[in-house]
């Protein structure tokens, strides 16, 4: 028993970890960093970046003509590049421990532990092949998309596992069910959507040189109408799940988190709107959406 509560606390370090990898990725975008290296799994030919354009390899200028915003060498954005792709190596070691675990522990009694755990493993790979691939292709929205999506599997497989191995009590509640699988597609909805205003921001941005911030949002085209709806949908839909999971002791925590994650997503989106966007800002914009789908989706979890 107390090897499945280290393998729990384990699990659930790797959901927060997936979380941070995450916020890396969103402020690897925000701060233009996405093709600060802009060859992979190198960086301009190198394992590690270098600290200045005096320690670049001769051919350095092939790798800078890949690049549609740094017309000079940037460490800053070759270094918040390189240790995004950090990060995520370590979430590959933290993954390969975690299979063998699970194989060791659950092979035998509980098989589809560890087949949840080798998918972590196909996600991950899955994620760092599409990484390339978002270089290679200069950033392509949908491609980033893709790879939004693909971190919110990863971070929902824990969740899967945390679920089966404790084997809470569920609630029998077919309008919160229903309620709560509504309120996950909004949130995937609002993260599809957001993601292109998000790309419409990043081509505003680079045509005012990075500039006049202020401007920047009169840019945007419906889409940034759509997702203001949506957040306006989404909010109603949460404070009905908070609501209605204060009718439940098993699952009442979880439901004023899903208030208190709502509140301040919709904050920081109030904040963008009202200060300019500041960067800061986004990557927890986007890290909120992402704890919301988590929230909702292990509330679903528990819920028949």
């Amino acid at each position: 028993m107390a090897v499945q509560t280290k393998y729990i606390a384990f699990t659930r370090f790797i959901l927060v970890y997936v979380f941070i990898v995450i916020l890396a990725g969103g402020i690897v975008r925000t701060t233009q960093s996405g093709m600060g290296c802009p060859d992979w799994p190198k960086c301009f030919g190198m394992w590690i970046p270098p600290t200045s354009i005096y320690d670049l390899p001769a051919d350095y200028q092939k790798y800078l003509n890949k690049q549609d915003i740094d017309l000079v060498y940037n460490p800053v954005h070759a270094w918040i590049e390189w240790l995004n792709r950090q990060l995520t190596g370590v979430l590959g070691f933290l993954i390969l421990i975690h299979i063998i675990w699970s194989f060791r522990s659950f092979y035998k009694t509980q098989r589809s532990i560890f087949w949840l755990s080798a998918c972590f493993l196909v996600i991950t790979v899955f994620e760092a092949w599409l990484g390339k691939i978002v270089v290679d292709s200069n950033l392509a929205v949908v491609k980033i998309t893709g790879h939004m999506v693909l971190a919110l599997g990863l971070a929902a497989i824990p969740v899967i596992i945390i679920n089966k191995l404790k084997q809470p009590v569920k609630v029998n509640d077919n309008g919160l069910k229903w309620l709560i699988t509504v309120a996950i597609l909004i949130v995937l909805a609002q993260i599809a959507v957001g993601t292109d205003v998000r790309e419409q921001i990043d081509e505003i941005s680079k045509a005012a040189g990075y500039t006049n911030r202020e401007t920047w949002i009169a840019g945007l085209n419906g889409y940034f109408d759509a997702h203001k709806i949506i957040a306006g949908i989404l909010s109603v839909a949460c404070i009905f799940v908070f609501w209605r999971s204060l009718s439940y002791s098993q699952i009442q925590k979880r439901g004023i988190f899903v208030l208190v994650i709502i509140l301040l997503s919709v904050a920081s989106g109030l904040i963008m709107a009202g200060l300019h966007i500041p960067a800061f800002v986004q990557p927890l914009h986007l890290l909120l959406s992402a704890i919301l789908f988590i929230l909702l989706f292990s509330l679903r979890l528990g819920i028949v």
